[in-house]
């Protein structure tokens, strides 16, 4: 499998306090990877080091090959970036602020202007004024603009930042599309865990600067601890002293009316065979899917809570 982007051993200290401490990974040709941590864990550090925007203080950074250290211009003509809200002329229309980024970045065809016209969805759009655009489609336009090169790695941080749902929708089918019909290598830094979940392929936590576990998101389920078990009885207080005796339930969270169980993975016909012993009814049971939000708060957090998504 082809490398587009390296990070090796990255290190760097911002006012005498260490910001990244020595990580390291790399992100593979048609690979959506994502970039996990909670705020200031050094996810803008890092990308800001791989844009060639501040210096490591140690290791380096290589994409396609180039290091952004000593071949500045070369890694650059392979990146394309999204760095927060991206920049654009509100006045002009969208094909001229195409036009305008295309000359910038050179030998850009006229084609290559209408491909990226049909692929960011806004031809029927294009030849209003930006500053009519939504927020979304104004996402899809700097998305545009980014991928205006044909680069083999595109960088993108809190892309969905301020978009409704029907924007969210729209914007991951252009990425979907884009690493299935060009194998771009896609970099995406989020704090929304449900986005990174349906997008990646892997997934690397990061906390107080350091790597703690890269993972493949398909097989988040395997790497969680406990299985989690969704419940509801006809006396949840007295099935909650019941279990909370028994040394494979390790937690239990009430959820509006809801037990929620963290418990050994071949407990599941236990917890039923020990309620109906004791005549508890259970009114309803089903094992919880694990998920990113968990496997995000047990290894970044040191803890687990139940996601937002499983409770109803």
């Amino acid at each position: 499998m082809d490398t587009i982007l390296q990070v090796n051993n990255l290190y760097k200290s911002l006012s005498k306090r260490e910001i990244i401490k020595g990580i390291s990974f790399q992100v593979n040709k048609g690979e959506v990877f994502g970039f996990l941590g909670p705020n200031g864990a050094g996810k803008t550090t890092t990308i800001r080091m791989i844009v060639g925007l501040i210096k490591p203080d140690k290791g380096e950074v290589l994409i396609n090959g180039y290091d952004v250290q000593k071949d500045f211009i070369k890694a650059m003509k392979n990146l394309g970036c999204i760095v927060e809200n991206p920049e654009m002329y509100l006045d002009l229309t969208g094909r001229e602020n195409l036009k305008i980024f295309a000359r910038m970045y050179g030998n850009v065809p006229k084609e290559r202007i209408e491909e990226i016209i049909e692929l960011i969805g806004l031809k029927d759009r294009i030849d209003d004024k930006v500053r009519k655009y939504s927020l979304g489609m104004r996402q899809r336009l700097g998305l545009g603009q980014a991928l205006l090169p044909k680069p083999s790695l595109l960088i993108l941080d809190e892309p969905t930042n301020g978009l409704d749902p029907v924007g969210i929708v729209e914007f991951r089918k252009i990425i979907k599309d884009l690493v299935r019909d060009n194998e771009t290598a896609v970099f995406i830094s989020s704090h929304m865990l449900s986005e990174i979940e349906q997008l990646c392929d892997r997934v690397a936590f990061i906390s107080n600067g350091e790597i703690k576990s890269i993972e493949n998101a398909r097989e988040l389920n395997k790497k969680c601890k406990f299985q989690k078990v969704s419940l509801i009885t006809s006396d949840n207080i007295k099935c909650k002293d019941i279990l909370s005796d028994t040394y494979y339930v390790h937690s239990i969270n009430d959820v509006e009316g809801r037990l929620i169980l963290e418990c050994d993975e071949d407990s599941f016909s236990k917890i039923i065979n020990l309620l109906a012993r004791k005549n508890i009814d259970i009114e309803e049971i089903n094992k919880v899917h694990q998920n990113l939000e968990d496997r995000f708060m047990e290894i970044v957090e040191g803890g687990s809570e139940f996601a937002e998504s499983s409770k109803k």
